[in-house]
C-alpha cells in the first residue's frame, strides 16, 4: 500500500485517546504501521466473548494490542480500569469511534461516546484520526491517515461534558474525511481481501450502505466503544 499521513505533527506525544472512524478491518493495522511505535498504543476492543474465536481476533491477541471486553459478562468496568492503566503508564488508547465499520468513505456514521468519555476520565487529550483508501484494499493502493487537532476538555466525565467533545471530535472527523473519493471496487483478490474479517451487522458491505444513506445508523453508547 502507498500510505499518505498529514498532520502527525499534532500527535500530543504523550498519554492521549486516538478517535478514528472506520472502514475495513485492516485500520487497526495501518495506524500500527504509520504512528510512533511511542508512547505505546492499545485499541480498545473488540467486543467479544472469546478472542480465541475468529481469524481477525487472533490476528489482533497476537499484536498485543488490545483491550478486549467481554459485553455479555457485564466486563466493562473491567475494562475501563485496562483504558486507565493503559493512559497512566504513558500510552496511547485508540479507539473506533463510529463502534462499527461503515460503508462510505467520506461519511461518519454517529460517534459513541467512549472516547470523549474515556479522555476526561484520564485527563488527556482526545485526538481524531480519519483513514480514508481502507475500504476496498489492493495492491498499490493508496490509504490516507490524517490527525486533526487534538480536543482538549476539562470536567468530570458527566453527560454534558462527554456530549460536548463527542461533537467537538465528530466535527473534526468529519471535516477530515470530507473529501475522500469513493473508491472502486478491488478484483477478486483484493474483494475477498477487503471483506476477510468484516463484520457487517446489516448482513453484507451493501445492505450496511444503503442503511448508511438512508441514514438508520443510529449512536451507541459505552458499551460499543471498541468496534
Amino acid at each position: 500500500m502507498r500510505l499518505d499521513c498529514e498532520g502527525f505533527e499534532r500527535l500530543p506525544g504523550g498519554p492521549a485517546v486516538y478517535c478514528f472512524n472506520h472502514l475495513s478491518w485492516s485500520d487497526p493495522f495501518v495506524l500500527m504501521a504509520t504512528l510512533p511505535m511511542r508512547p505505546r498504543l492499545s485499541f480498545f476492543g473488540p467486543k467479544e466473548e472469546d478472542m480465541g474465536v475468529g481469524g481477525r481476533n487472533r490476528l489482533m491477541v497476537w499484536t498485543g494490542a488490545t483491550i478486549p471486553y467481554k459485553p455479555g459478562k457485564n466486563d466493562l468496568l473491567e475494562a475501563t480500569r485496562k483504558v486507565g492503566a493503559v493512559i497512566k503508564a504513558g500510552g496511547i488508547v485508540a479507539i473506533a469511534g463510529e463502534g462499527r465499520i461503515g460503508a462510505l468513505e467520506s461519511a461518519l456514521l454517529p460517534l459513541n461516546d467512549g472516547p470523549a468519555y474515556f479522555a476526561l476520565r484520564s485527563h488527556v487529550p482526545l485526538v481524531p484520526i480519519a483513514i480514508n483508501g481502507t475500504s476496498w484494499l489492493r495492491f498499490g493502493g493508496r490509504i490516507r491517515i490524517r490527525v486533526g487537532e487534538p480536543v482538549v476538555g476539562s470536567g468530570r466525565p458527566d453527560r454534558a461534558s462527554v456530549a460536548a467533545m463527542t461533537a467537538a471530535v465528530g466535527a473534526s472527523l468529519a471535516a477530515l474525511i470530507a473529501d475522500a473519493p469513493e473508491p472502486d471496487r478491488s478484483g477478486r483478490s483484493g474483494a475477498w481481501l477487503s471483506e476477510r474479517f468484516n463484520d457487517w451487522p446489516e448482513g453484507s458491505r451493501e445492505a450496511a450502505l444503503a442503511a448508511q444513506l438512508a441514514g438508520s445508523s443510529e449512536p451507541t453508547s459505552l458499551a460499543a466503544a471498541g468496534g
